[in-house]
């Protein structure tokens, strides 16, 4: 949907970037001519991915990273800056997460996945930012939250506390950094299945049903039009877009947000029953 060149001369970062979502978007981005610059935990995961891009035609390149430990952050930055030149887009994807009763976690389980999306998204966005402030040559950020960003979820409290973190972040840097040359956006995803962290948000299949028959589409998102939506987030084509949130669940959310919204569920026979009540009009 885009021209080829959409992205090209621009690197981008992405954290998370060798499997899932943040895969999808280094190759969507790669296609669109745009330096791919992957980080996560797993060398295994980076090194096959980088191969992929790099067979593909790409160019492309790694670090092993914590994202919570912010030393790790700036040699990793270090390092691809001297092998890709300047990053110009950070995509903050990195996430934990899982369903648990909140009266089961243990602070530990806590803190691992607010260590992650929360304190990882602060780290890096304050290392790219503070290269970029340094060098005045302005940047991209964009933060990957979710629709319970702003309403909270039960069962997922620690993802729903730190996605909140963030998207006060994206918010809040907007104001601050924008006038430096740096946009911060943000895209709310509702459910987009992914190997591994799907199935632990997502164990049994009745789940997964559930999830469809509450959407108003039906059906759950696929990468491809997430990865599109990020494109043109982190494209000149969104220069003035700043500090916004888009949303992108197939009008899930607002499913639960009106006190009415449940009645979707009922048939046929009880819209007719309360046409009938009124005098059939």
């Amino acid at each position: 949907m885009f021209s080829n060149d959409l992205l090209k001369g621009k690197t981008v970062l992405i954290t998370g970037g060798a499997t899932g979502l943040g895969k999808s978007m280094a190759l969507n981005f790669a296609a669109l001519g745009a330096r791919i610059a992957i980080v996560s935990r797993k060398r295994e995961s980076l090194k096959a991915a980088v191969t992929e891009l790099r067979n593909s035609g790409f160019e492309a390149e790694f670090e092993t990273c914590d994202v919570r430990d912010p030393s790790q952050i700036s040699s990793a930055v270090e390092s691809l800056t001297g092998r890709l030149g300047k990053i110009n887009v950070l995509v903050n994807n990195a996430a934990g997460n899982f369903i648990s009763r909140t009266e089961d976690l243990s602070t530990k389980a806590f803190d691992a996945v607010t260590g992650i999306v929360l304190h990882g998204t602060v780290y890096f966005s304050l290392e790219m930012g503070k290269r970029w402030i340094s060098s005045k040559s302005g940047g991209v950020i964009l933060n990957i939250v979710t629709t319970y960003a702003w309403t909270g979820s039960g069962y997922v409290v620690p993802s729903a506390v730190s996605k909140a973190g963030v998207l006060a972040l994206t918010r809040s840097l907007a104001v601050e950094w924008g006038k430096k040359g740096i946009r911060s956006v943000a895209i709310a995803p509702g459910m987009f299945p992914t190997k591994g962290a799907w199935e632990r948000l997502v164990p049994v299949k009745s789940i997964e049903e559930t999830l469809k028959d509450r959407n108003p589409l039906g059906r759950l998102g696929s990468h491809e039009e997430l990865a599109n939506l990020a494109a043109f987030l982190i494209s000149d084509g969104a220069s003035y877009i700043n500090g916004e949130v888009v949303t992108i669940d197939g009008g899930e959310w607002l499913m639960g947000a009106g006190q009415f919204n449940a009645l979707s569920a009922m048939p046929d026979e009880f819209w007719e029953m309360i046409r009938q009540g009124r005098g059939g009009k």
